[in-house]
């Protein structure tokens, strides 16, 4: 039995690939291509491209976390809400949002195929508190 859309994308988000890279391999289609609007403009990246930014991120930080506030399907694409918080090696006791996220996400083959994603730093006056309950997961 197949999972849906949504399901792929709420385990890929779900998984420790920080604490195990190959996790990519199994949510991440080979032909993948990844629009990416962050406040450096447009970048494309490709299946090889993500591996090594988040092999970047894995050297970087102690840890990684995702928080989801909205999974939303329609076919097979899913439109997800969410922000990475990370604790870093120097001071792994203290963890600090980084940036949020919107993405929608095309799911072939039961992998992730096309993606559209938005990102902003966090900062200091976000008003995290109330608006990243889960809303629609």
């Amino acid at each position: 039995m197949s999972s849906s859309a949504k399901q792929v994308v709420k385990d890929f988000y779900n998984s420790d690939l920080l604490n195990d890279i190959s996790v990519l391999e199994k949510y991440i289609h080979p032909d993948v291509e990844l629009l990416w609007n962050s406040t450096d403009g447009l970048t494309i990246f490709n299946f090889n491209d993500i591996v090594e930014t988040f092999q970047e991120i894995a050297r970087t930080y102690a840890e990684l976390r995702v928080e989801v506030s909205h999974v939303l399907e329609e076919d097979d694409h899913v439109t997800t809400r969410y922000k990475y918080y990370i604790r870093t090696i120097e001071n792994p006791d203290e963890e600090l949002g980084i940036a949020h996220f919107i993405s929608i996400w095309q799911v072939k083959d039961g992998k992730l195929y096309r993606g559209h994603q938005v990102s902003q730093p966090a900062m200091d006056q976000d008003d995290t508190n109330g608006s990243y309950h889960k809303v629609k997961v």
